[in-house]
Formats: structure tokens, C-alpha cells, sequence
């Protein structure tokens, strides 16, 4: 049983988001059959995407496949699938293989290649502007964040990494859509300790930095 929090017990799924979130977790993911699929609405769907990953985590990180031999590999036994398939089907009156012939749009690789573009520039000036000091909390959150995450990938390896991102992507929205009223409870009140945290850092410490006099210039 979810555990209870008398204080969100008369504001129900109303309650006050953490990040000023206003909209739904499934519109947040994007809506559509993505956001289905990590919100678990088609379960089987979900479960095969699920064991999909984790073959291939097993092949690449387990077993330590290669890419180049295993998709040779693959390709062999897809051939002789289609040669067999082919000569065997006169002999039983069935119709050879036919492969659909899969299109990649010009306009649709486009559309990829300008979101990949704008994702990463806004993710280049974003980091920049942090890095220029406008916002020290935003600034250590991201030294802590980025080396917390030099420390697991100096202990696991790329593949692992990655399988383990896909993991929370595709368990956490799902939970969190389900104990949403807990968690969001769980995360106001972290919000507040770390501000009280941070507040007592800037008094403490960040006030007390000694800073020169601000040079006027003339002209």
C-alpha cells in the first residue's frame, strides 16, 4: 500500500506541482504512441520493447558481441532465410518472400536533422549561460549532476549506461504517473530543504567571498 500524506489529503490530485508542471505526464512525454509506450498503456507492447533492450544490452555487455559481427551475423541468417523460403515455396504451391521495400523520406530526415540541430545548440547555450555564473544554484546542480555522472560511467561501461537510462525512462514515468500525488509530495519537500540548504550556503559562505570594487569605465 502507497504510503499516506495527510497534508495533500484535501488538495487530491490538485496539489501544487513541483517545477510549476501544469500539464500531464503523458503530454509532457510527448503524447501519442511514444508516451504509450512508456507509460505502459499497451503492456505488451511496453514488455517487448522492454525485452527487446535488454537482449540487446545482453548481447553487446554480457556476452561482449561486436556490432560489425554480429549484424554480419544477422544478415547470413536472414539470407538463408529468404534462399530457403524462395526454393521451398514452388515445391509446396506458396508464394516466394516478398521484403516491403522501407523508405526514408527526404522531408523526414530533414525534420530529424534540424530538432537534433536545435536540441543540441539549445543545449550548448544553455550550458554556457550557466557556466558564466548568472545562476550559482543552477550552476553547482550541474557540477554535482555531471560528476555524479563521471562516477557511474567510471564504473560501468557505455552500454550498461545507456541500458540503464533506457531502464528509467521506461519504468519511472509510469511509476511516477501512478504515486504521482507521494512523489510530488516527497520532491516539495526536498525542494524546500535544498533552498533552506542553499540559503544557508549564501549567507554563510557565498556572502563572505571578498569581492573587488566594480570598476567604472569612462569614456
Amino acid at each position: 500500500m502507497p504510503p499516506h500524506f495527510p497534508s495533500d489529503s484535501n488538495h487530491g490530485r490538485h496539489a501544487v506541482r513541483p517545477l510549476g508542471r501544469h500539464k500531464s505526464i503523458h503530454r509532457l512525454l510527448g503524447g501519442g504512441e511514444a508516451a504509450d509506450i512508456l507509460l505502459w498503456k499497451n503492456r505488451n507492447l511496453s514488455a517487448g520493447v522492454l525485452a527487446g533492450a535488454t537482449l540487446i544490452w545482453f548481447l553487446f555487455d554480457v556476452v561482449e558481441y561486436n556490432i560489425i559481427p554480429l549484424l554480419s551475423q544477422i544478415a547470413i541468417f536472414v539470407m538463408l532465410v529468404i534462399f530457403i523460403w524462395s526454393n521451398a515455396a514452388p515445391i509446396f504451391d506458396r508464394a516466394p518472400p516478398r521484403i516491403p521495400e522501407v523508405v526514408i523520406s527526404e522531408h523526414a530526415f530533414r525534420e530529424l536533422v534540424l530538432t537534433s540541430h536545435h536540441k543540441l545548440s539549445y543545449a550548448v547555450s544553455l550550458l554556457y549561460d550557466i557556466a558564466c555564473g548568472k545562476d550559482l544554484k543552477k550552476l553547482l546542480l550541474v557540477i554535482a549532476s555531471l560528476l555524479a555522472l563521471s562516477v557511474i560511467g567510471d564504473s560501468c561501461s557505455l552500454t550498461s549506461l545507456l541500458y540503464l537510462g533506457f531502464l528509467c525512462a521506461h519504468t519511472l514515468p509510469a511509476l511516477y504517473q501512478r504515486y504521482e500525488t507521494e512523489v510530488d509530495h516527497l520532491l516539495a519537500r526536498g525542494g524546500e530543504y535544498i533552498k533552506k540548504f542553499y540559503e544557508k550556503i549564501d549567507s554563510n559562505v557565498v556572502s563572505k567571498i571578498p569581492r573587488g570594487p566594480v570598476k567604472t569605465k569612462f569614456r
